[in-house]
């Protein structure tokens, strides 16, 4: 690495306390606006708005890489395939979002979504998502007002689309019917901040339960930010929500390029069985700048998946990211039946922890979110799957999340465990994560208390004192960087938030991973005046009371 690491201070690298994004407040305007127009209009299922715009953002995109393969072709005689066939001009978007209310209704009804389903045959990634796509606006005018957001929209700029993408993302507000929602995207920064993805070493990534593709569009963005270099970067001035000029910076990734085709094609690889899903989440990467992301409709504890994709089901990956679904129906049939020689269960949660091992290569890592009845669960599975973890792979970190981090989806407790494939466990490094920059209740409105800063810290300062790889930036000494994070130097202490616990006290408590189980707790001892003391001044004041009930009586 290079001088890009320069580009580091500490307030942008641990820029999620802020969560910012770059679109403007007048933009967001603008879409909050629509969002109201839906909403009159019928559509008021936010996974269903964020498709039917996705469709729409589709449409534009294909008519817009035409063009330019259009022009190239005029300008310079480069060959392509055409998107649109000489009878489907009339589905461009440059065609119809100048037309009438009813005109436009009835052609992109009955023509584009025709046209996107046709695209399915041609393999292309988002088409093949499309064969089953279907316009859900019912009023003419509802269509042409999402047209014109749509037509004003800055799809051109690849540092404002990924953001504005983000933006509607954030608007879903609801779990799924298998238990999957949106990570909150400060908590999937803080664990690719942990994980450091590097293109570099040609590293393979993935989520097996992708949803909306957040780990993955995060990931991009981390690298674009690590891998721009110092005359790169750029400040422009916008304008907030609040009406503020704030300044903003954009990252161009330009150290990326000798990565580039790695990082478009084999990087990046989700799963997921929910088809409206995989669309956002490939509309999703596209939009951050992930040309080809190899994104794909399966559920990853079926047999299937071993059977259609081998090379990714065993020993495919460098680095697993994932939040899966906690609840939800499984076919108890179709569960592959290399995962029950893992674990034994029908728990979700469970599968997902012993299929995630299974995927990964040897010393390849995974930071996975899971509710914290993994950590304690007394069944056979539960502690069967705990050993595996401890006994024949390396558990190097076991961090508590607050309860209501995952609101107003869901009040489980969870925590996210950080795992190595292969060898076995020496210690395990336990965090406690008690505030994330937000209040813990459904209302989630930012607040000053923020464990992430001295969370990700603290990690990259115990690998280094561990002597394991560390990024090249982070592994400067953090705590002299951070002002007013105080990073301990002695894991021992267990009144820490961080502290070590040896493999041995694992093994002594059927491997509970439970924080509470090993984290001490300093009580302080109150100290309380004499009771004579303090019954004389009740004395006291009840003499002061009926003394002014009688002056108050006097008074009557």
């Amino acid at each position: 690495m290079v001088k890009q690491q320069e580009a580091y201070n500490v307030q942008q690298y641990f820029f999620i306390q802020k969560q910012r994004s770059m679109i403007t407040g007048e933009l967001k305007s603008k879409i909050d606006k629509l969002w109201e127009e839906f909403w009159v209009g019928g559509i008021t299922n936010p996974l269903t708005v964020i498709e039917q715009i996705t469709y729409l953002m589709y449409s534009r995109m294909l008519d817009t890489m035409e063009s330019k393969d259009e022009q190239k072709k005029a300008l310079a005689g480069v060959d392509f395939t055409p998107r649109f066939q000489p009878h489907q001009q009339e589905c461009r978007f440059s065609h119809y979002y100048n037309l009438g209310a009813d005109e436009m209704m009835e052609l992109v009804r009955d023509e584009v979504f025709r046209h996107f389903r046709s695209l399915s045959d041609e393999g292309s990634l988002l088409g093949e998502f499309m064969k089953d796509a279907r316009l859900e606006i019912v009023k003419p005018n509802l269509l042409v007002k999402a047209v014109e957001m749509i037509k004003n929209l800055p799809l051109d700029q690849g540092d404002t689309k990924g953001d504005l993408y983000e933006y509607l993302l954030s608007k879903l507000t609801t779990a799924g019917i298998n238990g999957q929602f949106r990570t909150p995207r400060h908590i999937i920064r803080a664990m690719v901040e942990m994980m450091e993805p590097n293109p570099a070493r040609a590293e393979r990534i993935c989520d097996p339960a992708c949803g909306t593709g957040g780990f993955l569009s995060t990931t991009y963005e981390y690298l674009l930010e690590k891998y721009s270099s110092l005359d790169s970067i750029h400040t422009q001035t916008v304008t907030n929500e609040k009406g503020e000029l704030e300044q903003q910076k954009i990252f161009s990734g330009d150290l990326l390029s000798e990565y580039r085709n790695h990082v478009d094609t084999d990087m990046f690889h989700g799963y997921d069985f929910d088809s409206t899903m995989l669309r956002i989440a490939a509309m999703n990467l596209i939009m951050h700048g992930v040309d080809e992301p190899d994104i794909h409709y399966q559920d990853t504890m079926s047999q299937s998946f071993s059977d259609k994709y081998p090379d990714a089901s065993h020993n495919g990956f460098h680095l697993i990211l994932a939040n899966p679904p906690f609840t939800g129906t499984l076919d108890e049939e179709d569960i592959d039946p290399d995962i029950l020689k893992v674990v034994k269960t029908k728990k979700t949660e469970l599968l997902f922890v012993a299929r995630i091992l299974q995927m990964l290569k040897i010393g390849g890592r995974s930071a996975t979110v899971v509710p914290q009845g993994v950590l304690f669960g007394s069944s056979k599975a539960h502690q069967s799957l705990r050993k595996t973890l401890v006994e024949d792979n390396q558990l190097e970190a076991v961090i508590n999340l607050p309860s209501g981090v995952f609101k107003p989806y869901a009040g489980v407790a969870t925590a996210i465990l950080i795992f190595t494939k292969g060898g076995e466990t020496d210690n395990v490094w336990f965090y406690d994560l008690e505030h994330d920059g937000f209040s813990l209740d459904d209302k989630r409105n930012p607040v000053d208390k923020n464990d992430i800063p001295h969370l990700i810290a603290s990690w990259k300062e115990y690998r280094k004192s561990k002597q394991l790889p560390v990024d090249e930036f982070t592994g400067h000494k953090l705590k002299d960087l951070l002002n007013g994070i105080d990073i301990p130097l002695e894991w021992e202490d267990r009144t820490q938030k961080a502290f070590v616990v040896p493999k041995a006290d694992l093994k002594a408590n059927v491997y509970d991973l439970s924080i509470n189980r090993y984290k001490e707790v300093v009580y302080e001892e109150e100290a309380y005046d004499p009771p004579k003391e303090i019954l004389g001044r009740l004395k006291a004041l009840e003499a002061e009371i009926q003394k002014e009930l009688g002056e108050l009586e006097g008074m009557l």
